[in-house]
């Protein structure tokens, strides 16, 4: 099995050339970075700094290990009073993934994180937006091998986005498919 960089140079370099007409290999739409996002306001929404400690704490944990790299916190720009948010309180975490890292964590969601995923029927053509970038929601962070169900202290739920220099969506969906992204073909077909 090919890994996903040394795929993209040897495959899905000249297929991307000769279906779109690419007269230079640099023109051919490629992997910018991935980011990593998780939300947890509603969790620690009304509770002291320390129970929210308690609570965040263990998902960074997780993200890190995940990711091969510490996130960073994002916090609130502005009090909400109806969610029970103030400005400056931890609302979720970030991780940005370049290069090496980040072909190292795809190869892991398209091969082992996904198909081990909860009725995971395929990603829909519907998750690559314009620009040509794809983003992906994963329900449960315990399809990822780097996590023990049982010494998981909270199940959540993160979005990844994959940015590619795609520059339309045909382009990016086609792109995807040909890394191994198991991508729908139509209305009730699985990949």
């Amino acid at each position: 099995m090919l890994r996903l960089k040394e795929k993209y140079q040897k495959e899905v370099l000249p297929l991307m050339m000769e279906k779109f007409g690419y007269k230079n290999p640099m023109a051919v739409p490629k992997i910018e970075k991935v980011v990593i996002n998780v939300g947890f306001g509603r969790m620690i929404s009304g509770k002291t700094p320390e129970e929210q400690k308690k609570v965040y704490q263990p998902i960074l944990e997780d993200l890190a290990l995940i990711s091969g790299q510490w996130p960073i916190l994002t916090r609130a720009k502005k009090s909400i009073s109806g969610f029970k948010i103030r400005k400056g309180m931890p609302v979720g975490a970030k991780v940005t993934l370049r290069k090496q890292r980040m072909y190292d964590f795809l190869d892991r969601l398209i091969h082992i994180a996904l198909p081990r995923s909860r009725d995971f029927r395929g990603i829909d053509p519907q998750s690559v937006d314009k620009e040509g970038n794809l983003t992906i929601g994963i329900k449960e962070q315990i399809c990822f091998p780097e996590i023990l169900p049982e010494k998981a202290r909270f199940i959540f739920g993160f979005e990844v986005t994959v940015v590619s220099s795609a520059k339309n969506k045909k382009e990016g969906l086609e792109f995807f498919k040909l890394l191994g992204f198991p991508i729908k073909q139509g209305v009730g077909n699985s990949f």
